[in-house]
């Protein structure tokens, strides 16, 4: 695991001014990969490249270093992430007479590019964000894997060309300061994270997951492919118990292959179905007992770490339990959040980081749970979607209207509980008559009628999600198929991955997701939807396979999520904090909320009038990276 950075000049630069900058980016990410760094560097009569990296040594320690050549030093790559069928492919290119230098996933990616070029790209099997510079064609090609677990942000100005693993990197190699993206900032306020292709900034773009960039060095022009044709879904004519062994077979396969590592490795038990199955295959695929990690909260209705303790016992792991409060939170929040580098609001990156910093004292790499929902039909929000079909055909738009003022007026929470009364709100606030209920459910934050009224009209954005839908082929999102084709695209890949990579590499740790695995995907995508959600059992098929080998019932119980109480914490020790980012001459300054709308939502939760966490904290998220990003502070 590593971070890469690069630049192409489009003017002749020598290698010492083309060193120091990428040196400087490799220090702003030294997080990611506090081994060992490399940097590679070359003028041409017309223009300057250079790459480097930062290393995290997982596989390969003494022969890993990068960046890594071909024999006849005309092709160069740099890479961040891990190839998990790197032995394979390595063992079918050897086969076929190329020769290799070292033990790395790194120099299979090279010599596989090498003697097939870019089609090779389709054939790997992992997270990456790598790039490759290749002499003989005068181009560089830059690929992120098919979910988007690594990071690659790019900026194409008149002068350069950068990409980069973070975007702090990019940001400090500008020579100004890039403005706020209309569409990023609608994009945060609806879903709480900007999702590729778009980030905070104007002009400087996330890679999408399974894409890759192919850039001339002689016009200095970008194309933007993908790496994979995904099949569209159609439903195969399996039996249940089939699909059942099949589930089981394609999970302890992915967790083998992402066990794969030099170093200590274990796993995150949160005790949900997900991180208990991981758990369970990890251990029984070794002799040694493996270590499990968990986190919990002195907040009762938080911690749920009574369920990881039977899964610890259960498969006799050294457990690792971790119980946090308010306080713990204190010195490091500033630190978690300004680390993302734009806004982003999911309260479950706090509890993330300390889970990784507390595993990173004992092991190296993490396999997580991450990714299961999406794959197999796990969400709640999978009902909602569900439901809205059902109560629009039911229920006439006028008197869903009534029903939401009177949900406004008798379903008012007053603290962060999320209990039945936050359930019922969300649910009806979803609800939409148009085709876009999904797009309304998966807006944490704020729907489009709330995001109107707290920012000003110059910044509002209608239509917000119609690139996405062309992306997808489809104007309504209906079945459950479509609900997870939009959360793999949007919520995976902009909130999910975006918080683990970031809340990990922050501690140096690697984080591995086996459900993560595209054989996998594209194997439920065949599967009819009750097998994945039956009536309202969620994540059907999973369960079945392996509830056997678990105690009765486990595998049903009930699991809150990875939340932290942060409508607490801003009523509390962030009050204060949260009051300046109203202050009237600040945000006239500022130009972009409406004064009295943003101001008495604030209000109003802090008084425990009306609780508004994910909308408030939200906001919170945002001023803290405006003021550290445009106003220099460092509260």
């Amino acid at each position: 695991m590593c971070g890469i950075n690069g630049i192409i000049a489009k003017t002749n630069r020598n290698e010492s001014e083309i060193n120091s900058i990428l040196n400087t980016m490799n220090d702003l990410i030294i997080h990611r990969g506090p081994d060992e760094d490399g940097v590679f560097s070359e003028e041409n009569n017309s223009f300057s490249v250079g790459m480097a990296m930062r290393r995290l040594s997982i596989i390969d320690l003494s022969s890993g270093q990068q960046p890594i050549f071909t024999d006849d030093k005309q092709i160069v790559i740099v890479f961040n992430g891990e190839i998990y069928n790197y032995r394979k492919l390595k063992a079918k290119l050897e086969a076929e007479g190329v020769n290799f230098n070292t033990s790395s996933d790194t120099e299979v990616i090279l010599k596989a590019y090498e003697k097939y070029g870019v089609e090779s790209f389709q054939w790997l099997d992992g997270m990456y964000g790598f790039s490759i510079y290749d002499k003989k064609i005068n181009k560089l090609f830059i690929a992120r894997d098919f979910f988007g677990e690594k990071p690659l942000y790019y900026t194409h100005t008149d002068k350069e060309f950068i990409w980069a693993s973070e975007l702090k990197s990019i940001i400090n190699t500008l020579d100004f300061t890039p403005k706020i993206s209309k569409k990023g900032l609608n994009l945060f306020f609806r879903l709480t994270y900007v999702p590729a292709p778009h980030t905070i900034y104007e002009n400087i773009y996330k890679l999408e997951a399974n894409h890759y960039i192919e850039y001339d060095l002689a016009s200095h022009t970008t194309t933007i492919k993908k790496i994979n044709t995904e099949p569209e879904p159609k439903t195969a004519k399996i039996s249940f118990d089939d699909a059942k062994a099949k589930t089981k077979e394609l999970v302890y396969n992915s967790v083998d292959s992402r066990s794969i590592a030099d170093v200590g490795l274990g796993t995150f038990l949160s005790g949900g179905v997900d991180s208990s199955i991981i758990s369970l295959c990890l251990s029984q695929a070794t002799d040694k007992k493996i270590d499990t990690f968990s986190i919990g909260f002195k907040k009762a209705s938080y911690d749920e770490t009574d369920k990881s303790r039977v899964v610890a016992k259960m498969i006799n792991s050294n457990h690792h339990e971790f119980i946090i409060d308010e306080d713990d939170l204190k010195n490091n929040i500033h630190e978690i959040l300004v680390n993302f580098d734009e806004p982003f609001s999911d309260s479950a990156a706090l509890p993330t980081h300390l889970l990784s910093e507390k595993t990173r004292e004992h092991v190296t790499v993490a396999l997580t749970g991450d990714g299961g929902d999406e794959v197999f039909g796990g969400y709640n929000k999978y009902y909602i979607g569900k439901m809205n079909k059902r109560y629009t055909g039911i229920v006439p738009k006028g008197v869903h209207k009534s029903i939401l003022k009177l949900s406004q007026k008798f379903l008012v929470d007053k603290d962060d509980a999320r209990g039945r009364k936050f359930q019922i709100n969300k649910l009806l606030n979803a609800i939409n008559y148009n085709g876009d209920f999904y797009w309304d459910i998966i807006s944490l934050a704020n729907t489009s009628n709330q995001l109107a009224e707290i920012i000003k009209p110059e910044y509002f954005e209608n239509n917000l999600f119609q690139e996405y839908k062309e992306v997808l082929g489809k104007q309504k999102i209906e079945s459950l198929t479509d609900f997870r084709l939009v959360d793999k695209i949007l919520s995976l890949e902009g909130g999910m991955l975006a918080k683990v990579d970031r809340t990990s590499m922050l501690t140096s740790l690697e984080c591995r997701a086996p459900f993560l695995n595209r054989e996998i995907w594209e194997f439920t995508n065949t599967l009819p939807e009750n097998y994945l959600m039956n009536g309202w059992n969620k994540k059907h098929i999973l369960k079945e396979a392996f509830k056997d080998q678990f105690p009765d019932e486990f595998l049903e119980k009930s699991k809150s999520g990875f939340g932290s109480p942060t409508g607490d914490w801003l009523r509390q020790s962030l009050r204060n904090e949260l009051e300046s980012y109203i202050d009237p001459n600040m945000l006239k300054e500022q130009g972009i909320f409406n004064v009295e709308v943003i101001t008495k939502l604030v209000k109003d939760h802090l008084d425990s009038k009306k609780d508004s966490t994910f909308r408030v904290w939200s906001y919170y998220c945002f001023q803290k990276w405006y003021k550290y990003n445009y106003l220099k502070s460092t509260i």
